[in-house]
Parts: C-alpha cells; structure tokens; sequence
C-alpha cells in the first residue's frame, strides 16, 4: 500500500490564524494531501529546495521576504512547472489581473468560501487557471505592467534576486555579501539584467522592476 500523499501544498502566509484555517480547509477537502505552511517566503523558498515536488503553493500577495509580485515572479522563473496561486485580502480587479499577469495561475481572496476555496485547488492542480466567477478579466490589462512582467520573465531567478536588491537601494558590495558571491559576478549579472530587462542604467531597471513589484499598491 502506498502511504505517500498524492498530493503536497505550501501555504505561505504570515497570518497564523488564516494559515491555520486555510490548511485545515484543504486537509478536510483533501484528506490525502500534504500541507505545510510557512509564514515568510524564504521559508517557502526553502521548503521547495528541500521538496522539489510540490504540487502548488498558496502564495500570499504580501508575505514577509517579497516585494508584492516579486515573489510570484521568483517562484515562476525558479520552479517553473509549480502552480503558484496567489492569495490576497485585496480582491480588487487590477490586482487580481496584475497577478494572472505575472504568471498566477489562480487568485483566491481571502474573504472565499470552503466550498469555493476547494474547487479552486482542485481546478489549478488539473492544471487549469482560477479567479472568481465574479471577477472578468476579459479586458485589456495595464499594458505597461505587462509589458514589464514580460520582460522580468526573461531573468534568472538569481538575476531576478539581484534585481530586486538593487530595488532596495543595495550596492553591488552589499549584494555580493548577501548573496555569498564575489563583486564581479555581482557586475556581470548586473550588466545581463540590463540586457534583458532593454534599459542602459540600474535606475531605468529599477523603475521598470517597481511597475512589477507594485510599490504603494496594497494587498
């Protein structure tokens, strides 16, 4: 008999009390599932280094570790084949967009019912995309976001880290530091992201990274 879960979730949300709540709601919807749950996104990071498997992550839009859309867009480039839906208190429409934008492939609000909560688990995990009955995105998006989702989309995971330090105000010394690596590789990914990105100096990348991130945008 095989005692393996068939399937393995990671909720990150920094919230223990909806955490809780939320991983008890698919336990109880899918009692052969494995749910762990983190309360920062290097902890999310971490659970999937050490899992490789996981079959979605419950990603929630202002996790401690992640710039707004920083995080989804971490997650897709590093994990590419895992489902990441992003869960948010704020169901407004152009967030929601700015999510399934950025790769999401679902948005549960938080203020969701059980019984919607399940189906849109269930719905991801057959590989399909979920957002709200209620909620059309058949409208054009924000073109710029798109635009610079796009282009994100063409770093690595390390040079998209890189990025979002620069966004932070570090130095290329101070990166290096935190990143265990030598200022020259530091420069080198700097010089690619700058490549990718289409832009001739870090302040053009960083604006172009703050349309992604969604600086002063709640969540």
């Amino acid at each position: 008999m095989n005692d393996q879960p068939s399937v393995q979730i990671v909720i990150a949300d920094d919230h223990p009390l909806y955490r809780g709540a939320l991983q008890q709601t698919i336990t109880t919807l899918m009692p052969q599932a494995m749910v762990i749950d983190v309360g920062t996104f290097d902890d999310a990071v971490a659970v999937l280094a050490e899992k490789g498997d996981v079959d979605l992550v419950l990603l929630d839009l202002a996790i401690p570790g992640a710039q707004r859309l920083s995080g989804l867009m971490y997650l897709r480039a590093q994990y590419p084949g895992t489902p990441v839906v992003i869960v948010s208190g704020n169901d407004d429409r152009t967030v929601i967009r700015s999510c399934m934008d950025c790769g999401a492939s679902g948005f549960i609000p938080k203020s969701l019912g059980v019984a919607s909560i399940g189906e849109a688990v269930r719905s991801v995990l057959a590989g399909n995309t979920w957002v709200p009955p209620d909620i059309d995105l058949s409208t054009a998006g924000d073109a710029a976001l798109g635009d610079a989702a796009k282009r994100l989309s063409r770093l690595t995971p390390q040079q998209l880290r890189v990025l979002m330090m620069l966004t932070e105000g570090l130095l290329n010394k101070q990166i290096a530091y935190e990143l265990s690596v030598s200022e020259a590789t530091v420069k080198a990914h700097v010089s690619a992201i700058l490549q990718k990105l289409g832009v001739e100096s870090r302040t053009q990348a960083v604006i172009l990274a703050g349309r992604v991130t969604g600086t002063g945008t709640a969540a």
